[in-house]
């Protein structure tokens, strides 16, 4: 009788360990089984998210499929089932265990946006609506009201903020990364006013700033920025107009449409620098550190002209006779 009572013990005992182990090989299948590729391959977890709570988040998404036997992951792996809140990248996830990393992990996903030289502040408003996970908070701000909430003493930003590319967390908002674009931007500007040559004809650190944006818009060639530096520091020390076309198409805003007439160059302008002398009231662009630089630190060279040489940069003068060649080479070269 014993013999039989223990016989019945070992057959049940067998049977419950095959199928515990039968349900753990189940849960494992659950854990590496492939999960679908969405179009937008972001997954956000809510604050407070359970771990059942996400596993039908992700049933729902249609990363994976229903299975009962996902809600037992924790049971085998507890570091599965750490659930941090955030916005993370599924994008390279094959399983769902690669998708619980990702989650377990905390490492929420960066997203990027390059804030470009030589755009307006206009052209980064729109950059920053179009950028995705970012919070909006600037679209019923004025310019006066966003430089008061990022911190800066002015009603025009128009310059005062470094063109580079920022990283930011979803959720993140337009204004905390303006705030980073100005502080980045005080913080050099700062250095290069007190590393400046002193022969510079500056009078303060937003003159180097409106003295950037024009040499910004002038090249896109790094080897000769100090270069146009020079020519308007050695225009500005003789008295003469810097005459820059585009201060000019700042000035004329909305009016511009795409060509500068000789009209536009005589018609004054608060901007226009074929009209004035010195310098316009405000920068007209975003200029990077490579012109704030520059600015603050020309080349020494007796050039008073430039004009675009055809092929990318640009040809120096000392002289208007040497200029007026300069130009008739260049007229000659678009002909052909």
């Amino acid at each position: 009788m014993l013999k039989k009572l223990a016989l019945v013990f070992v057959l049940l005992g067998a049977i419950l360990a095959g199928g515990v182990g039968w349900a753990y090989l189940q849960v494992k299948a659950s854990i590496d089984q492939p999960v679908a590729q969405l179009e937008e391959p972001y997954l956000t977890v809510r604050p407070g998210t359970t771990f059942r709570g996400l596993i039908y988040q992700l049933t729902q998404m249609g990363v994976i499929a229903e299975s009962p036997w996902t809600r037992w992951v924790g049971r085998i792996d507890p570091t599965l089932a750490r659930i941090k809140a955030g916005t993370y990248s599924i994008e390279q996830a094959r399983t769902l265990r690669d998708v619980l990393v990702t989650v377990a992990s905390g490492k929420e996903y960066q997203f990027s946006i390059t804030l470009l030289e030589g755009d307006r502040f206009t052209d980064w408003l729109n950059e920053l609506e179009n950028a995705p996970m970012l919070k909006h908070e600037t679209a019923q701000m004025t310019e006066a009201d966003i430089a008061k909430a990022i911190g800066a003493d002015v009603d025009k930003l128009e310059g005062y903020l470094l063109p580079e590319t920022y990283h930011y967390t979803a959720g993140t908002s337009d204004l905390a990364l303006l705030k980073r674009a100005y502080g980045h931007m005080t913080q050099l500007l700062g250095s290069a006013w007190e590393d400046r040559d002193a022969s510079i004809p500056l009078k303060n650190p937003y003159e180097v700033l409106i003295m950037a944006s024009i040499i910004e818009k002038e090249t896109a060639v790094d080897e000769e920025r100090a270069k146009v530096s020079s020519v308007f520091m050695n225009r500005l020390h003789k008295g003469m107009r810097l005459q820059t076309d585009p201060t000019v198409i700042y000035g004329m805003g909305d009016k511009f449409d795409g060509n500068i007439r000789r009209k536009d160059l005589r018609t004054p302008t608060p901007y226009n620098t074929y009209t004035i002398f010195g310098l316009p009231p405000t920068p007209i662009a975003m200029p990077s550190a490579a012109s704030v630089l520059a600015a603050v630190k020309p080349a020494q060279t007796n050039y008073y002209y430039f004009v675009a040489d055809g092929k990318g940069g640009h040809t120096f003068s000392k002289t208007l006779s040497e200029h007026n060649r300069a130009v008739r080479q260049y007229l000659k070269i678009l002909k052909q």
